[in-house]
């Protein structure tokens, strides 16, 4: 209130008041003891009451620790002795490494029926798309798959790249919608069409612009960048006649290219005429984007969702075992599609770790 002797001579009434506000948050342990009964009969022998389901240890971590643990390790991609560390001087809760592996492995065990629903999720869609990233195993190169959906990801870690582990993976020789890539060439082994990632064509074209001085690859950014607007204007959906006189350009300016861009004989082609060629020889792919509703212009999707990996092996340089990885790999498949489902990282690891099923995958 204010010190109304302290005001200048004169008539004052209440009008209100002027609020500000402190947020802050305080960490506490909480502990939950149960007692079993015990009865004794009169030859000594002993009868203990049972206690609530999962309470098997004298003394043990509770579901929202291991959520909580997880989801800074696997989530978050804190390194192990980061996490002790943060529960020991701030929790004053002694969590060692060995128990956030613990965690990890847990939490793994209790997704074999996820990784099944994400298979059949994505086997059944429309349109996924693909990519894959290298990650290091214990010193070893390794690969990283990811599919993909608007609806679901999955991530297979694999010690191959291509068809082979794409195999073991188990979703794309059953796939057969659209799959959006960036022209690995054993994506085009798969009996599905195919639809490439343009943000790979215009940064090539960008190079073929500015360190070849193709001119004709300057006219291809503003043209595929054009065609993509046109899209978004309509909603996704052009016309027929749209369609039909965008492709007429785009043919119209490959044969430029040609003149500008001719093939050197039995050398080498430069990066420039590869890329050329690459745009002749999948034009339907390349276009897809603007006949497909469903198909994006480039293949951000599968990027979005792998690129956070890079980021955990430039905190932690690798992996030290394949069970961490393939751990890793599952339940970061389950945490951002349960974000793609509007279920936040947190609530679905205490879902996890109670037994129960999102929403999404309990009918």
């Amino acid at each position: 209130m204010i010190d109304r002797g302290s005001l200048p001579n004169g008539k004052y009434q209440h009008v209100g008041f002027e609020t500000r506000q402190i947020f802050d948050v305080e960490f506490s342990v909480i502990m939950t003891e149960y007692r079993a009964e015990i009865l004794e009969n009169k030859n000594g022998q002993q009868f203990v009451a049972e206690f609530p389901i999962g309470v098997t240890e004298p003394a043990q971590y509770g579901d929202s620790v291991k959520a909580y643990s997880v989801y800074m390790s696997q989530f978050q991609m804190i390194p192990l002795q980061r996490v002790t560390d943060y529960c020991i001087n701030q929790l004053n809760l002694p969590l060692s490494k060995g128990s956030v592996v613990n965690f990890n492995d847990l939490a793994a065990a209790k997704l074999h029926w996820f990784e099944a629903w994400a298979k059949r999720e994505l086997i059944q869609s429309a349109v996924i798309n693909a990519d894959e990233t290298g990650i290091n195993i214990d010193g070893k190169g390794n690969w990283l798959h990811c599919l993909s959906s608007d609806r679901a990801t999955l991530f297979h870690v694999d010690s191959k790249r291509g068809q082979e582990a794409m195999e073991r993976m188990w979703v794309l020789p059953m796939f057969r919608g659209i799959l959006v890539h960036d022209h690995w060439k054993p994506y085009f082994k798969y009996e599905c069409q195919h639809s490439l990632c343009n943000a790979h064509h215009l940064r090539e074209l960008d190079r073929a612009f500015e360190q070849d001085g193709q001119a004709w690859a300057g006219e291809m950014i503003e043209l595929l960048e054009r065609i993509n607007d046109a899209v978004h204007a309509a909603s996704g959906k052009l016309s027929e006649n749209m369609i039909k006189n965008f492709r007429k350009e785009y043919r119209k300016l490959l044969r430029k290219a040609d003149r500008a861009c001719p093939a050197s004989g039995t050398r080498a082609q430069s990066k420039s005429r590869n890329l050329l060629v690459r745009l002749q020889s999948f034009e339907k792919e390349v276009l897809r984007f603007m006949e497909a509703k469903e198909v994006p212009f480039t293949n951000n999707q599968g990027e979005r969702d792998i690129r956070m990996t890079k980021v955990q092996q430039k905190i932690s340089g690798c992996f030290r075992s394949l069970k961490g990885a393939r751990n890793f790999a599952l339940i970061r498949s389950y945490l951002l599609t349960c974000q793609k489902k509007g279920i936040d990282a947190a609530d679905a690891l205490k879902m996890l770790f109670s037994g129960k099923r999102p929403p999404f995958a309990s009918g």
